[in-house]
């Protein structure tokens, strides 16, 4: 179990030394005693290994917790002495969710030793006199005042609290002063990952709205199941990361029926049009969530987009939550990409800091548009580690023989991706054994590994070439989409299809930038007190020294001054001396064939009167070819 060290918001901020850094960067042996200032994050509760290990333990953790709303973290003892008759309490996790002006709202999460324990401690509870609502069970509660008196003589409980204020992120001046007082970037990446990462409350919190959503739909479909997918639960989700969620209404569609069984069930027409059946199901759901879910708000249908999704808050939770249906192949991305992170363990600290520095730089937006997304951003690093002369991951082609060698004669076949969904998953990511089936032997640091990439990129041309990680190699571009890179589950889409041009320049430009950077402001080159490594590029002035703005400014020239007159008081500048030349190549060129469309020649005349030149010349000094299409007057 590891273990990191960092100061709550309320505190002051102490002086960071090589102890404090060694704290984040090496676990802790033994029982430690926690220091006031500073607060455990653990960020594994079980040693998990596969995907779906990981998922089915974090689901059996919800199962058994509940969540109780109090007044402060000092309710604690009396809440641990209530609930202990319930059952044992195996872990406590506090957090609070700031208020709009009433305060802030303070939370503890228990989990009991069984889910029979967190049910007894559910059904316990009673509905509000004070508070008339929708009377609906639930995992959230909150703890009323009981009677004083009885509380003197209670003893400490027997388990502390594992966190406190356990959600809040670190701060930008908090990060920054334990990357200054690191030994080495490679030591930054480290420290930057695992401060920054989504910690055990965090996933705890994500897979307890799972739970919810579940158990709302699972009084009329028994079989629903909700998926959660993306970052939250793919390894690579930071502290504040949104959920995803696919909700299967049936998840035992695809198994064959019971041919000795008489009695069918009856059940309701669905409309032909799959998307809009999803629509209208989905709206539905929404509806259910809006007036009978306690803690859901703002909800907000979204059925008109490519993927129809209802998304919504979460106040207990302090959670934005995106709901779809049917798009299975987000949760084998999230296994994949998991997959990838459990390979080797430079992958995710590395990807991390990329998706800080694209941040910082404004490369990336909260909000969908033109930009990079962080999905491209953790496509571009896999493709990066796995061209390397010595792969640090190998390609999916290469991981997909890897598991026919695992796989034992009498087994469903290996299938490519695209030749079917099901059977891919099943005989690919679901065998446990890929996971130890590959190691790298390249040794780079994470610092190197980091300066490389950011020059791999500045050199890589995007204007001609399309990343594959299926083949772990470049192809032909199918299209001109700016930036291509390739759907490793559905090869004939491409992820960074809506990343314009300009982004894309702008992204050549910052990489370009980050390189000269790194070298220009080591730890040994500046002074002890400017930033060095990671700060430096992370700093807020980044955004000043490149800016869209710098390389796609107004045009040097007009493209009708090409053909206007210009007035000999006010001369066109030039700022290159080659494109004046080229400028009255063009125009000498134009005026030429003008006069030959205005003599008659070479030209066929349509019902219009207009001329319309079968061929099309170079223009001199160019090499261009207009097509001419001018009417005679």
């Amino acid at each position: 179990m590891l273990h990191i060290y960092r100061t709550t918001a309320r505190s002051k901020r102490a002086l960071i030394g090589y102890g404090h850094i060694r704290q984040i960067l090496v676990p802790p042996t033994g029982r430690q005693q926690r220091s006031p200032l500073c607060w455990p994050i653990r960020h594994c509760s079980a040693n998990v290994r596969t995907f779906d290990t990981m998922l089915s333990t974090r689901r059996a953790e919800a199962r058994k917790s509940i969540l109780v709303q109090v007044s402060s973290e000092r309710s604690y003892n009396e809440l641990y002495h209530y609930c202990s008759q319930f059952g044992t309490i195996q872990s406590s996790h506090h957090y609070r969710v700031d208020g709009d002006g009433d305060g802030d709202c303070h939370y503890i999460l228990l989990e009991f030793g069984s889910s029979a324990e967190a049910d007894a401690a559910m059904q316990s509870g009673v509905f509000s006199t004070e508070r008339p609502g929708v009377r609906a069970r639930s995992i959230f509660l909150w703890f009323r005042t009981g009677p004083k008196p009885k509380l003197i003589a209670q003893e400490e409980p027997n388990r502390s609290l594992a966190l406190i204020d356990g959600t809040r992120p670190i701060q930008e001046a908090e990060l920054n002063g334990l990357l200054t007082a690191a030994e080495s970037i490679d030591d930054q990446v480290t420290i930057l990952h695992r401060v920054t990462k989504l910690n055990d409350l965090g996933k705890r919190l994500r897979f307890l709205a799972v739970r919810q959503l579940e158990s709302s739909l699972q009084g009329m479909f028994p079989q629903a199941v909700a998926h959660p997918f993306g970052s939250s639960v793919n390894g690579y989700g930071r502290m504040g990361c949104d959920l995803d969620v696919i909700m299967d209404l049936d998840s035992r569609s695809g198994e064959p029926p019971d041919r000795n069984s008489r009695l069918v069930y009856h059940t309701k027409a669905t409309n032909p049009n799959e998307r809009t059946q999803v629509q209208r199901q989905l709206e539905s759901i929404g509806d259910v969530l809006q007036l009978f879910l306690p803690g859901v708000n703002s909800v907000r249908r979204i059925l008109k987009a490519r993927v129809p999704i209802v998304k919504y808050h979460h106040e207990h939770l302090d959670l934005e939550i995106d709901l779809t249906m049917n798009n299975t192949a987000g949760v084998y991305m999230s296994e994949l990409l998991y997959l990838f992170g459990q390979l080797d363990a430079r992958v995710r600290p590395l990807t991390f800091c990329v998706r800080r520095w694209a941040q910082s730089v404004g490369l990336t937006n909260q909000t969908p548009g033109y930009w990079i997304t962080n999905f491209s951003l953790t496509m571009l690093v896999m493709y990066f580690l796995q061209q390397l002369a010595r792969p640090v991951l190998p390609s999916i082609n290469r991981l997909i023989q890897l598991s026919a060698s695992f796989t034992s004669p009498s087994s469903t076949p290996v299938t490519r991706f695209g030749e079917g969904e099901t059977e891919w998953a099943y005989t690919f990511l679901k065998n446990s054994s890929i996971y130890g089936s590959f190691r790298s032997e390249n040794e780079a640091t994470l610092e190197q590994l980091l300066v490389q990439f950011f020059e791999f990129y500045s050199q890589f041309d995007f204007s001609q070439r399309a990343i594959s990680l299926n083949l772990g190699s470049t192809i032909l571009k199918p299209d001109h989409s700016p930036m291509y890179i390739v759907n490793p589950l559905e090869t004939v889409l491409n992820v960074s299809k809506n990343v314009n041009l300009e982004e894309t320049e702008l992204f050549r430009m910052q990489v370009r930038n980050a390189v000269w950077l790194l070298e220009a402001h080591g730890k040994e080159t500046g002074a002890p007190t400017e930033p060095w490594g990671l700060v430096s590029l992370f700093g807020p002035k980044q955004q000043e020294r490149i800016t869209p703005q710098m390389f796609f400014t107004k045009r040097l020239l007009n493209v009708k001054d090409i053909f206007d007159e210009v007035p000999a008081n006010a001369p066109t500048q030039y700022r290159n001396p080659a494109v004046k030349s080229q400028v009255a190549a063009i125009q000498r060129a134009t005026k030429a064939e003008l006069h030959k469309l205005g003599a008659g020649g070479g030209g066929s005349s349509n019902r219009t009167g207009g001329v319309e030149p079968r061929t099309s010349s170079p223009i001199e000094g160019t090499g261009v070819k207009l097509k001419r299409n001018t009417k005679r007057r």
